[in-house]
């Protein structure tokens, strides 16, 4: 009898996920959540239909022990992406700094869609592609939060 992938299972070890569909997007947006990305690690290669941001990812998985605030660089990629919207994203501006709230998908007319990422700020990226194809992949060991702070959502 096989049991349901647990946190705990993954201790130290770097994460290698792939969404094909709506289920495990939502599973990667929530690891994803209080992501922090500097503009200039963002990365369209149109000939490639590659979208990829280097990201400084809160640990999430990890907050079932009583250690350190931990994150870990990754590689977010979106693979099909045929044209992508950015609204108040300023990849030339080396002061500005990105903090991903989410990932949506929304459905268009026919079999493709977009992504929409969220980042606080109401700033957002809009990426058009014909499926969800998505990696996050962990590329550092973790390495303690130099705030050393857990991410908070006050309730509006």
């Amino acid at each position: 009898m096989s049991e349901d992938a647990r946190f705990e299972d993954g201790a130290d070890r770097p994460l290698k996920l792939r969404a094909e569909d709506i289920s495990d997007l939502e599973v990667i947006s929530s690891l994803i959540q209080d992501s922090i990305i500097v503009p200039s690690e963002i990365s369209w290669t149109p000939k490639d239909r590659r979208f990829a941001l280097l990201i400084n990812r809160f640990r999430w998985e990890d907050k079932t022990t009583y250690r350190n605030v931990e994150r870990v660089q990754s590689v977010l990629a979106f693979d099909d992406i045929s044209r992508v919207s950015a609204f108040g994203v300023d990849q030339h501006n080396p002061k500005d700094i990105l903090s991903l709230l989410g990932i949506g998908w929304k459905d268009l007319t026919d079999a493709s869609g977009n992504f929409e990422l969220a980042f606080s700020g109401g700033k957002t990226l809009s990426l058009e592609s014909e499926c969800i194809n998505v990696i996050l992949q962990d590329v550092t060991r973790p390495y303690v939060a130099p705030s050393n702070m857990t991410p908070e959502h006050p309730e509006a």
